[in-house]
């Protein structure tokens, strides 16, 4: 592995660079360069200093997403004995932690005449079309040309009669040119996940072809004439559009497997079905044969569900659908994914950090999605797309989809999206069974399977660090993770106030084995910045060990060999966790990678309280990222006013922490996340942690306005920081984090203080809704009723209500803006008693007003109501069989 790719110590760069560059890689024909963030720039260096040994080069390999390739690619045609050429992209990431396709659009015509090219490699670039030189490459054997955008093959593309292998998965190829028929010797085709709708009859020709995919494109049929290739061992079909196939796919002597899963077939041939090694899974078998058309049509024009926010449950059929809900999250249910009717049930929750527990490093970007029925299997895989917030940055990290099993969470095989008209970010995942799912974003991961022979590990984000596994460095195949976090000189220069400390990147190794490494692994890490071979002190480089935790770090430079070159640290281990290089005259190394690496996973805050200019007693609260405050307050100032933001604080993510009025003022008591008259609440990043709520003088203000303040407090700290932090937060004065204050305006008597003003007007005892569902009391009208100020004509109106309605209710009580809102809300409310939908009605009115306070205060009254009502139904012992486990997620 070490040979082909020629890296690191094999490339043995020195102080000169490219000499030593030279005078390694090219021993072997070989030039490796593509894991160099700037390996153009080298092939340059080389190319005008050893003219001579680059133009024997036989073996060439370079990055597509380097900046120099365009000047690269002209010296190309000089390499007349190149055999084999890789320009592949991937090998950076976007930030949003996507593999970036490189820059590749198209070729010089004089690479055509490398006569000697076997093997060319152009996967990952944004080739749109196929460069006209590579038809001209008389000798070339493989082609590689995956995760490009090419919506067609040139017509001539059978000229390419020496090809054994060819490849252009993942494009968007619609069609395929009738020469591909000529390809006589071709062995391998991988035309998977294109949008391929048919085949031509000539793809029968390949009579050497052994293994054809075909997968994941739009097929409605195959010709006939694919019986006649006599070497195929492998077809691949599943994820098309079949809705037949022919029997005579049955007498292929050599073919050993035949996947046709996730199609449309109703009716199979029997030859196909009794082959002991064809898969069927995700096809409709057994029911009435459509036509073929019908069929297609059906499967492209699926059932597709909108959902309003009242809705709480859709139902998936065996013909399958899409379903978007009002929060923006989108599924698909292929056809056949369930094989009689089932009523799915969805929720978005606040993440509980009593259950959601996030890693080193982790920023949640989403709500949690519950899912029920929990554990429900389907028969094909179910697609979900979930909007998140985007960060500002997300260099060098990658985003992926969590799913909780009831007892821990693992990662789904995640695919970052944009929307083309909102411009909003998803991520994409499938399932085979529902559970909870949340997005957030992470430390890039690179992993790699370690066998008896050994192998390589590189980081994608700092290609200067690998980990080498000689032979037998295990008995038994294990995989490995490696992860990087970069610290940047200035980082450290502001937390320790010390510009003689540096640092490298922290590498963070774990594998999926107890036992540790029959043989010592090397490891290589580049000398923090600043520093190199040249002019090093080796009394000032520390390498410290931490454990995986990262609560205590212990320097190990005396325990271990320490090599260095130029630009690197060598040193072997056998066993893995966090490895960390520091630079600096300090001594008590431990204590000050405590302080730098706790500092680097909190953030700075601030605190906000807004009061709605329309209604002053109604608080808007929120903690605030830096680098967030200003764009938040100048969005909220049309609605809302208030004090300036609290002084920095610093905190970790999903930190608890509450907030408390104080100087008579007062806030609802049966709020679900109100905790000994403060509220609870989580800090997230990127998430909005906002609350708004209805404040009160508890005491007769006799016309008075109210003076009052709240304070935010700091509340459980998350179990996996490290020690020192949790010390210093011990004692009262830590836990305050800031003050700021609040004024209630001089207001006339509430409802319920002084029933003079109202006149004797009297409310129907009224009860919306049921115990299952969640239902509103007439108390709970009135509470709903107090918060509406003015909005209550819009109110209104989104209700049902008619402008000639709304005009009679405000000239009858044209003196009184309580009477007006009672007025309104209890005429609808009466007229609606027997709808059973009427709840999620007044919720959808309130959204649609601008109300979204009082639809989440309606919610949470509705929630706690089913919460109650189903407690009661298990206290009394009818609690349906096996409906436990699908209300757990209400405890946590």
């Amino acid at each position: 592995m070490a040979e082909l790719l020629g890296l690191g110590d094999e490339c043995g760069e020195g102080a000169s660079g490219a000499p030593a560059l030279a005078g390694s890689c090219l021993a072997d024909n070989r030039l490796n360069l593509d894991v160099y963030p700037d390996g153009c720039h080298r092939f340059l260096q080389l190319f005008d200093g050893r003219r001579g040994e680059v133009v024997r080069v036989e073996f060439l390999r370079l990055s597509s997403n380097d900046r120099l390739l365009g000047t690269t690619l002209g010296i190309l045609p000089h390499l007349k004995q190149l055999k084999s050429l890789v320009l592949k992209g991937g090998h950076a990431r976007d930030e949003f932690g996507l593999c970036q396709h490189g820059s590749l659009t198209s070729l010089p015509p004089d690479v055509g005449n490398l006569r000697c090219l076997t093997h060319l490699d152009l996967s990952f670039n944004s080739l749109s079309t196929l460069p006209s030189c590579i038809l001209h490459l008389p000798s070339l054997c493989v082609l590689l040309l995956s995760h490009n955008s090419l919506v067609a093959l040139p017509e001539d593309f059978g000229s390419l009669s020496k090809l054994t292998f060819f490849s252009a998965m993942k494009n968007q190829l619609k069609d395929l040119p009738q020469s591909i028929g000529e390809l006589a010797v071709l062995q391998d085709l991988d035309l998977s996940e294109n949008a391929l709708e048919f085949l031509p009859e000539e793809v029968g020709n390949l009579h050497n072809c052994t293994e054809l995919d075909l997968s994941g494109n739009r097929l409605s049929s195959i010709p006939d004439s694919l019986a006649n290739l006599k070497s195929l061992r492998r077809l691949h079909l599943h994820s098309n559009l079949l809705v037949t196939v022919p029997a005579s796919l049955a007498s292929l002597p050599n073919l050993s497997r035949l996947d046709l899963q996730n199609n449309c077939l109703r009716a199979i041939p029997p030859e196909i079905q009794t082959l002991p090694f064809v898969h069927l899974r995700g096809n409709p078998l057994g029911e009435t044969e459509p036509s073929l058309q019908a069929e297609v049509s059906s499967a492209r024009g699926l059932r597709r569900l909108f959902l309003g926010s009242g809705e709480d449950s859709f139902t998936v059929t065996s013909e399958g659908c899409k379903v978007v809900l009002r929060c923006g999250i989108h599924f698909y249910f292929p056809p056949g994914a369930a094989s009689d009717s089932l009523r799915i049930y969805f929720r978005t929750l606040t993440p509980d950090p009593q259950w959601v527990k996030l890693r080193h490093h982790d920023v949640l970007l989403s709500r949690v999605l519950e899912l029920q029925p929990h554990g429900v299997k389907f028969q094909q895989e179910v697609q979900i797309w979930m909007p998140y917030a985007s960060p500002q940055t997300l260099h060098q990290r990658e985003v992926v989809v969590r799913t909780f099993s009831g007892q821990s969470w693992s990662e789904l095989r995640t695919r970052v999206e944009q929307k083309r008209k909102s411009k909003k970010h998803v991520a994409h995942c499938s399932v085979l069974h529902f559970s909870w799912f949340l997005v957030v974003s992470r430390l890039v991961q690179n992993e790699c399977q370690v066998p008896t022979e050994g192998t390589l590990l590189f980081s994608s984000v700092d290609q200067n660090i690998k980990v080498t596994f000689p032979p037998g460095v295990t008995e038994e195949t294990r995989s490995v993770k490696l992860q990087v976090l970069p610290v940047s000189a200035e980082e450290i220069e502001e937390i320790m106030a010390d510009a003689g400390c540096r640092a490298s990147p922290l590498l963070c190794l774990s594998q999926d084995s107890l036992v540790d490494f029959l043989r010592p692994v090397r490891i290589q890490l580049p000398l923090p910045p600043g520093v190199t071979g040249l002019n090093l002190d080796r009394s000032r480089l520390h390498l410290l060990h931490g454990d995986l935790e990262g609560q205590t770090w212990d320097d190990i430079t005396s325990q271990v060999v320490l090599e260095f070159t130029h630009l690197y640290a060598v040193f072997e281990v056998t066993h893995f966790s966090w490895y960390w290089l520091w630079y600096t005259t300090k001594t008590y190394i431990g204590g000050i990678a405590k302080k730098v690496y706790e500092r680097l996973r909190m953030y700075q805050v601030n605190f906000i309280a807004l009061q709605r200019k329309k209604d002053p007693e109604q608080v808007l609260l929120q903690c605030v990222p830096k680098h967030k405050v200003d764009p938040v307050l100048k969005k909220l100032q049309d609605r809302y006013r208030g004090p300036e933001p609290s002084d920095m604080v610093e905190m970790f993510e999903g930190e608890q922490f509450f907030a408390a009025f104080e100087r008579g003022i007062s806030i609802d008591m049966d709020r679900p996340d109100c905790v000994d008259g403060c509220l609870s609440f989580v800090f997230y990043s990127h998430l909005k942690n906002m609350k708004e709520i209805y404040v009160t003088s508890p005491v007769d203000r006799k016309g008075q306005a109210v003076k009052g303040q709240v304070s935010f407090y700091r509340g459980a700290v998350p179990e996996s920081i490290p020690e020192d932090a949790r010390r210093r937060r011990k004692g009262p004065d830590s836990f305050w984090l800031a003050t700021l204050p609040i004024k209630l305006p001089r207001l006339k008597p509430r409802w319920g203080e002084n029933p003079g003003p109202l006149n004797g007007f009297s409310f129907p005892p009224l009860n919306l809704g049921n115990a299952e569902t969640g239902y509103l009391t007439q108390a709970n009208l009135l509470s709903i009723a107090r918060r509406m100020g003015t909005d209550w004509q819009t109110i209104g109106l989104n209700l049902g209500l008619t402008y000639q309605q709304i005009e009679r209710i405000g000239y009858n009580n044209r003196e009184d803006l309580d009477k007006q809102i009672l007025d309104m809300l209890f005429s609808w409310a009466q007229q609606n008693s027997e709808d059973p939908d009427c709840v999620s009605k007044l919720i959808t009115a309130m959204k649609e007003s601008g109300r979204q306070d009082i639809a989440d205060e309606v919610e949470t009254i509705i929630e706690l109501g089913r919460q109650k009502y189903r407690e009661s139904i298990r206290r009394v012992g009818l609690e349906q069989e096996g409906s436990t486990e699908d209300s757990a997620i209400a405890t946590m």
